[in-house]
């Protein structure tokens, strides 16, 4: 059998970490962000997208939460001496014709102010993503 490259062999082991790292990352980044002394939504809001979660999963999808998707890819990054980094790759968002809209009736600033916070969210678990990605490469190399 042929030997792969390193950095093939680190991609497929860091890929199969992903999912996990993935799970850890969105735990924190919604504490942090939504949860924490100065929350980015305010209660109210937070609970419009619980609400439109917990509808989206009834209808068999994978809701607000669970709809952001990430990837790692090697073209580098500028937080890393490594070759490896993380992408968002989809970011939940909330259109008039989009999934995430729900039946409710939202007026434009809120539906802004919530893809905004949506967008923050899948960014800073990319963020936490990559910190997982990079701690995991040190511990390889060494």
């Amino acid at each position: 059998m042929a030997e792969f490259p390193d950095e093939r062999q680190l991609v497929l082991r860091a890929r199969s970490q992903l999912d996990q790292w993935t799970r850890n990352a969105r735990m924190e980044a919604y504490t942090e962000l939504f949860e924490g002394d100065d929350p980015i939504l305010s209660s109210e809001e937070v609970q419009l997208l619980d609400a439109l979660d917990s509808e989206l999963e009834r209808e068999g999808g994978d809701g607000v939460w669970g709809t952001d998707q990430y990837g790692i890819h090697t073209a580098g990054t500028s937080s890393s001496d490594t070759s490896l980094g993380v992408v968002c790759v989809y970011h939940p968002q909330i259109t008039k014709d989009s999934v995430l809209r729900g039946a409710d009736d939202l007026e434009d600033e809120a539906e802004e102010r919530l893809n905004a916070a949506l967008w923050r969210y899948s960014e800073r678990v990319a963020t936490l993503i990559e910190e997982a990605l990079d701690e995991f490469i040190r511990q390889t190399r060494e």
